[in-house]
C-alpha cells in the first residue's frame, strides 16, 4: 500500500473517486477513478480527447444491461486554465461554467442547480463533481439523497498545496448493501508522484484488493498540468482490461 494514498486505499468499495491537488512541484493535479462491481459497470474505459477524459463501453451489450444514461459520460473536460471533472453527465455544465466564473464553489453551485443524485435505485449513486481554476483554486461537489428522497448538496473549497490533494468518493468505502454514501469532509491524500503516469499508478495500486475475487478496479486517469499556470496538461489513463 503507498502510505501517500492509505485513505483510499481502506476502502473496499469506493465507487467513483477524484482527487484535487498539486504535485510535489506545485502543478495543478486531477484524478479521476472508476471501480464497479456489476458486469455493466466493469465493461468500461476511460478514453483520452483534445478535449477531455470519456468513459467509454468496452463491450456494448454487457453496457446495454445497465444504464448507459449514468455509464457513459466525460469525466473531464478542460481547456487552458481550467478543469471540470465529476461521474456524470453534469461534468459538460461544470466545463462551461469555468469559462464565466473566477469562485470555483460559485462555478459548481450554477452549473450543479438542475441536477440531483443518479436515478438508479435502490442505491441512488451520489454526483460527486469537481473543478480548478487559475490561481490556482479548487472545489468539490457532492449531491446525494437525504431522508424523503430530498437532493442533499455539499461544496468543499479545496486549497491546493504542494503534495497535497482532497479525495470525495461516492460512497463510505464499505462494501456491504445497501451501500452507503460518501459522509463528511473531503479526504488528505498526498501526491507523491513525480508525473501524471507515476500518480495514476500509485492510486491504481491503491485500489488493488487483498482477495484478488473482490477486484473492483475499472480505469484511473490522471490529468497533471505541465506548467504552473496550467495552460497545458499532461493526461496518463490506466484501464484494467488492458493491464489483463
Amino acid at each position: 500500500m503507498n502510505p501517500a494514498l492509505k485513505n483510499l486505499a481502506a476502502m473496499e468499495y469506493p465507487g467513483r473517486v477524484i482527487i484535487l491537488g498539486q504535485s510535489q512541484a506545485g502543478k495543478t493535479v486531477v484524478v479521476y477513478a472508476i471501480t464497479g462491481r456489476s458486469p455493466s459497470s466493469q465493461a468500461r474505459k476511460l478514453e483520452w480527447s483534445e478535449d477531455g477524459v470519456w468513459v467509454r463501453p468496452t463491450d456494448e451489450e454487457t453496457l446495454k444491461k445497465g444504464h448507459i444514461d449514468l455509464l457513459v459520460y466525460p469525466a473531464m473536460l478542460y481547456f487552458p486554465g481550467g478543469v471540470a471533472v465529476s461521474n456524470g453527465k453534469q461534468t459538460a455544465d461544470v466545463r462551461r461554467a469555468l469559462e464565466h466564473a473566477s469562485n470555483p464553489l460559485s462555478v459548481l453551485s450554477a452549473s450543479l442547480i438542475a441536477w440531483e443524485y443518479e436515478p438508479d435505485p435502490p442505491i441512488f449513486t451520489p454526483r460527486i463533481s469537481g473543478c480548478v481554476l487559475p490561481g490556482p483554486k479548487a472545489a468539490l461537489n457532492i449531491i446525494k439523497r437525504g431522508a424523503g428522497g430530498a437532493a442533499v448538496r455539499d461544496s468543499f473549497e479545496v486549497t491546493l498545496l504542494p503534495g497535497k490533494g482532497k479525495m470525495i468518493s461516492t460512497y463510505d468505502g464499505v462494501n456491504k448493501d445497501p451501500l452507503r454514501s460518501f459522509a463528511g469532509d473531503p479526504l488528505n491524500v498526498n501526491i507523491d508522484g513525480a508525473d501524471s503516469a507515476q500518480t495514476a499508478e500509485a492510486v491504481y495500486e491503491s485500489l488493488k484488493p487483498s482477495n484478488p475475487a473482490e477486484d473492483f478496479r475499472v480505469a484511473v486517469a490522471c490529468l497533471s498540468a505541465a506548467d504552473i499556470a496550467g495552460n497545458q496538461y499532461v493526461v496518463s489513463i490506466i484501464n484494467r482490461l488492458e493491464r489483463t
